[in-house]
C-alpha cells in the first residue's frame, strides 16, 4: 500500500512540475551565462543562473534565487501585445575564477529585474544580481565588490 501511495504522489508531483511554465536561455553581462526559470504559479519563480566571467579571467559562478513576480501587487502598467513584469528575490551564490591564483566568493545574492514576455514563447530581460559575502579577493575576506556588478541582458525561450 505504501508503494502505491508513494507512486501516486510521485506521479502527481511530476505532473505539477511539468505543468508549470519554465524558461531557459542565456545572459550577457560581465560574463556569458546560462539561465533557467521555473514558475510556481503566477507570482513566484526559482531562477538558476551560471556564468563564465569575461572580465576577470576564466572561471565559473552561479546563483539560485527565489523571486516574487510583480511584488507589492504593482504590475508594470504598459502591457500591449506582450506582457511586462518586474521581479525581485533573494538566494545564494558562489564561484571562482583565475585558476592559477584562485579567487573565490560565496554569499547572499539579491535579484531584481524587468522582463518582457512576447506573445510568442520568447522573453527579454534586464537583471541585476548583487552579492555580498565572503571571498579571498585582495586579502579581504568580506566581499562588497559584488554590489557593483551583476547587470545582464537575458534572452529566454519559454516552454
Amino acid at each position: 500500500m505504501k508503494k502505491y501511495l508513494f507512486l501516486a504522489m510521485l506521479v502527481v508531483a511530476s505532473v505539477m512540475a511539468y505543468a508549470q511554465p519554465r524558461a531557459i536561455g542565456g545572459n550577457l553581462g560581465s560574463g556569458i551565462g546560462f539561465s533557467y526559470q521555473h514558475s510556481f504559479g503566477e507570482s513566484n519563480m526559482l531562477d538558476v543562473a551560471a556564468s563564465i566571467p569575461v572580465i576577470n579571467g576564466f572561471g565559473i559562478g552561479g546563483s539560485v534565487t527565489y523571486d516574487w513576480i510583480d511584488p507589492f501587487n504593482a504590475p508594470v502598467p504598459w502591457n500591449e501585445k506582450g506582457e511586462w513584469h518586474w521581479y525581485m528575490g533573494v538566494g545564494g551564490g558562489a564561484g571562482m575564477y583565475q585558476f592559477s591564483d584562485p579567487k573565490w566568493f560565496a554569499g547572499v545574492v539579491g535579484h531584481i529585474g524587468i522582463e518582457y514576455d512576447f506573445w510568442f514563447p520568447l522573453q527579454l530581460s534586464v537583471d541585476w544580481r548583487p552579492n555580498i559575502g565572503v571571498s579571498n579577493y585582495y586579502n579581504n575576506w568580506f566581499n562588497l565588490g559584488g554590489l557593483y556588478g551583476g547587470v545582464s541582458l537575458g534572452v529566454r525561450y519559454k516552454f
